[in-house]
């Protein structure tokens, strides 16, 4: 089918990630999706949640936070905190982040400490929540290795890689990592959270004043599953580069 763009229906727009853009956080990750780029952050703290000390909850805890910059969509966003309140699209974002990452992290191995995963949305064109979950879960990959190395953690506690990608149902067809223009268009809107052996954290789907049919949801799956296992793949390159090259 034509895409906007010229894309396969199966192709993820071209994605990059670069390391360490934030150099006081333990690992920072710039992601890059098409026109979409947020920046993530990780931060752990000696600490864990007041509700777990008073409910006696062991281990540790893994929180996120979401935010898009004034200046990162085409008329200026004003700050959640000019209104006193996150609105609730940052809210339901930094909830699935935290759900997420927390799916792939070893909360006892972690200990009685916090986590911090900030995402701040630099470029926004479609697939935001998904771009900050993959670049959080590279962001978090490369920290935990770094509180190992300092003694911080006595081991990494993340189990496996994750990421996220959009999809959705235009003209009849699915099609996998939707820029603004075409998740403007479809007539479904969906998202994918998977993990990198492809077991499911989280599904988001809707039709948009439409239906969808089993047929479209199995493909939807299909080629959101490919997006995951290209992204993962993606992040395994970088990770291996840091084997053999310290990070900055």
């Amino acid at each position: 089918m034509d895409r906007i763009n010229g894309r396969a229906s199966d192709q993820l727009r071209p994605v990059a990630f670069e390391l360490g853009i934030a150099p006081h956080a333990g690992g920072s990750v710039l992601v890059t999706m098409g026109n979409t780029r947020v920046i993530c952050g990780v931060m752990i703290e000696e600490t864990v949640p007041r509700w777990m000390k008073e409910q006696n909850v062991t281990g540790g805890w893994l929180t996120a936070e979401y935010s898009m910059l004034p200046y990162s969509t085409q008329t200026r966003k004003p700050r959640d905190i000019a209104k006193g309140r996150l609105d609730g699209r940052s809210t339901e974002i930094q909830r699935l982040i935290g759900r997420s990452l927390r799916g792939v992290v070893d909360l006892e191995k972690l200990g009685p400490r916090t986590i911090w995963v900030d995402c701040d949305v630099l470029q926004a064109d479609g697939g935001t929540r998904t771009a900050a979950i993959t670049g959080a879960s590279l962001a978090v990959a490369v920290a935990c290795r770094k509180f190992a190395k300092e003694k911080k953690i006595e081991a990494p506690p993340i189990k496996k890689l994750v990421a996220a990608v959009s999809a959705g149902v235009l003209n009849g067809n699915a099609i996998v990592d939707l820029d603004y223009e075409e998740d403007k268009r479809v007539t479904v809107d969906f998202n994918l959270v998977a993990t990198e052996d492809g077991e499911f954290v989280e599904v988001q789907g809707s039709g948009e004043e439409a239906t969808f049919s089993t047929a479209q949801l199995e493909q939807m799956i299909a080629i959101g599953r490919k997006g995951i296992a290209d992204l993962i793949a993606a992040q395994r390159v970088v990770l291996a580069r840091l084997m053999v090259t310290p990070e900055s």
